[in-house]
C-alpha cells in the first residue's frame, strides 16, 4: 500500500523521477523534525523560566540563556538543508536520493531527540534557578551533552554531502 502511495504521488507530483522525490523527502524530514524539537524544546524551557522567575525575578538572562539552547538543533536541520540541497537536480540518481533521505532522517531524529532531551536538562537547571540554587554554570555544561549528538549529526550530513558525488 505505501508503494502504491509513494508511485502515485511520484507520478504526479515528481514528474515520475522517484530519486528526486526521495531526496526531497529526507530534506523535509530534516528540516521539519529538528525544527520540531527546537520548538518543543524552547517552550519547555520558556516554560520552566517563567515560573522560576515568579520566585525569583532577578534570574531572567540565565533563564532566557538556558532556555534557549534547544533552539540550536532548529538551525543545525535549516544549515544541513543547505549544505544537501545543491545536489538535488532533476538528473539525480536513487542511490545519491538514497544519501540525502539517509542524512535528512539522521538530522531529523537525532535533532528531534535531542533538543527534547535537552530541554529536559534545562528545565531542571531553571527550576533549580528559581529556588534559589547557584547551578546556572553546572546546567549549561550538562545541557550541551545532548547538543553533542546534534552536531555529530551535522557532521555527518556534511560528510555525506562530499560523498554523494562519487556516488555517480
Amino acid at each position: 500500500m505505501p508503494y502504491v502511495l509513494l508511485q502515485s504521488v511520484n507520478m504526479n507530483i515528481a514528474g515520475g523521477n522517484t530519486a528526486f522525490l526521495l531526496a526531497w523527502i529526507g530534506i523535509f524530514l530534516m528540516v521539519a523534525l529538528a525544527g520540531i524539537g527546537s520548538a518543543v524544546g524552547t517552550v519547555m524551557g520558556g516554560s520552566a523560566s517563567i515560573g522560576a522567575m515568579k520566585k525569583r525575578d532577578d534570574i531572567f538572562a540565565n533563564c532566557m540563556i538556558l532556555s534557549a539552547l534547544p533552539g540550536t538543533q532548529g538551525l543545525y536541520g535549516f544549515g544541513a538543508f543547505f549544505i544537501l540541497k545543491e545536489h538535488i537536480t532533476s538528473s539525480i540518481n536513487i542511490l545519491q536520493a538514497s544519501a540525502i533521505f539517509g542524512a535528512g532522517l539522521i538530522m531529523g531524529i537525532v535533532g528531534l531527540i535531542s533538543a527534547y532531551q535537552q530541554a529536559r536538562v534545562v528545565a531542571n537547571g531553571v527550576e533549580s534557578l528559581g529556588a534559589g540554587n547557584d547551578v546556572f554554570t553546572k546546567t549549561l555544561i550538562l545541557a550541551v551533552y545532548p547538543e553533542l549528538y546534534a552536531i555529530i549529526a551535522f557532521a555527518t550530513c556534511f560528510l555525506i554531502s562530499g560523498a554523494i558525488p562519487a556516488l555517480v
